[in-house]
């Protein structure tokens, strides 16, 4: 069940980009408006001049912490640092700017023109008065160096970001998948190690993703990581919900969930791991406070999110790229709410000797055709399906429990039109830093699917000029 299927009352946050309630009838059912999210907003404006943006954590709290954030250079990682240094919270980034490099072994850059860690920490500091470290460290490789910045740090909290994130790229070539394999699983384990080796009592929160369940038809609802089951000889149990990944990168995920489990028995290490929908959006309340603060925004075949990738073909004038049927259904969130999440998370941690805690961290489910039919309603943009890339079912249902953090306060932002315009608003003035080759899927599953895929020319893309 989504959120508003739980709570009878909302839990009023003084946080300055809420609004107006919502209401999601069903996974299916067009959710009521509200208030834009961002600067744009009277209600973000009178609370950044008041300063009332500091002093209370997402659920209420205001205790403050010291939060390690590895991966913090990224796409949810960055808006999620400036959020908790916005909080109130002693933030550390470690990153070793993997994906950056990622930009240029792909030949596409983000769409809007992200600055250097070292330019943006100064800038958060110039707008908020808020120190960010930068510590540049690979964290699959580096142990020695992650072992002596956490035993120096003594962090509260350890959020872990620093892993390859796509699912298309993970399945490129062999090199993209053993490097996926190589640096998220030894990655999750090395932090395991050193979190021991530094001798602190650190609370891990890992973003996993909603991949880890599978995309078939469930037959039901997915609970929150753990489900009810019936043994033989009629014996009930609680177990962690069985693995069913979809490319190679849903399968460190699946992996890393094996490795909390074993560290949390074994060494009774604090962890909490949060099956994240996919992510739509760009920037957040704080990232628009200055240019150089602005968040990465993917657009390609291999990084960029469904709905971005919608939203960016919508405002060039391209045809909206739906893969197969277009009936995959699939969770979303707002990148606003996972740097929310993430404080809900943090300021609700396991004790010691409680198994990992598992959140459902998504706002909805949406069919990808009923998305791309709501972009091309607003835009008049057409909708072009194209052959699947993936090896996956070509339709399936999708019903989700994210209780839990509804019942911690979150009230989620669904999938808005006025939301669509944010993101609009961004691509439009960066198109031209648009590489209209990159937008059709590069990456594809197995040797049948790219010859299914064969016909697909890269060069075919034309983005339509301001007069067309």
């Amino acid at each position: 069940m989504l959120c508003s299927l739980y709570r009878n009352k909302r839990i009023k946050m003084k946080v300055f980009f809420c609004a107006a309630l919502i209401t999601t009838a069903s996974a299916f059912t067009t959710p009521m408006p509200f208030a834009r999210v961002g600067v744009s907003t009277p209600f973000a404006m009178k609370a950044m001049e008041d300063g009332e943006v500091d002093g209370v954590g997402a659920n209420g709290t205001a205790e403050k912490k010291k939060v390690i954030v590895l991966g913090g250079d990224g796409f949810c990682g960055w808006p999620t640092s400036l959020y908790l240094s916005d909080q109130g919270h002693d933030v550390i980034i470690v990153d070793n700017l993997s994906r950056r490099n990622i930009d240029t072994e792909l030949g596409c850059d983000s769409l809007t023109p992200i600055q250097p860690p070292e330019v943006r920490v100064q800038a958060w500091k110039e707008v908020s008065g808020k120190d960010i470290k930068f510590v540049n460290l690979d964290v699959a490789k580096e142990y020695d160096l992650l072992v002596n910045l956490i035993k120096d740090a003594q962090p509260d909290t350890v959020v872990h970001f620093a892993e390859q994130r796509a699912a298309p790229y993970s399945m490129k070539n062999s090199k993209a998948k053993r490097y996926t394999v190589d640096n998220n699983v030894g990655g999750s384990n090395n932090l395991c190690c050193a979190i021991m080796d530094a001798d602190v009592d650190a609370h891990i929160v890992h973003l996993g993703t909603m991949g880890v369940y599978g995309y078939g038809t469930s037959g039901g609802e997915i609970p929150e990581g753990y489900i009810d089951v019936t043994l033989p000889g009629g014996r009930e149990s609680n177990i962690l919900h069985p693995a069913y990944p979809g490319s190679v990168y849903h399968a460190t995920k699946c992996l890393d969930a094996l490795l909390w489990q074993f560290y949390q028995k074994n060494d009774n290490l604090r962890i909490t791991d949060l099956h994240q929908g996919i992510v739509w959006g760009t920037n957040t309340p704080q990232t628009v406070r200055d240019e150089r603060l602005i968040n990465r925004f993917d657009y390609d075949g291999d990084y960029g999110t469904v709905l971005n990738r919608f939203l960016m073909q919508a405002a060039m004038g391209v045809p909206l790229t739906v893969y197969g049927t277009g009936g995959q259904t699939r969770a979303f969130i707002h990148v606003t709410d996972t740097a929310r999440c993430i404080e809900i998370a943090i300021n609700n941690p396991p004790k010691a000797g409680e198994r990992v805690e598992i959140f459902n961290q998504i706002a909805e489910t949406r069919r990808v055709r009923d998305v791309a039919n709501m972009v091309a309603e607003q835009t008049g943009v057409d909708v072009k399906f194209l052959p699947n890339p993936r090896q996956e079912a070509a339709e399936n249902e999708l019903d989700v429990s994210n209780e839990k953090f509804c019942n911690l306060g979150l009230d989620p932002i669904t999938l808005d039109l006025g939301l669509f315009e944010e993101v609009t608003e961004v691509v439009k003035k960066y198109k031209s830093r648009c590489n209209p080759t990159k937008i059709l899927p590069a990456s594809f599953w197995n040797k049948k699917r790219a010859e299914e895929c064969a016909s697909l020319d890269p060069n075919s893309i034309e983005i339509k000029s301001e007069s067309s």
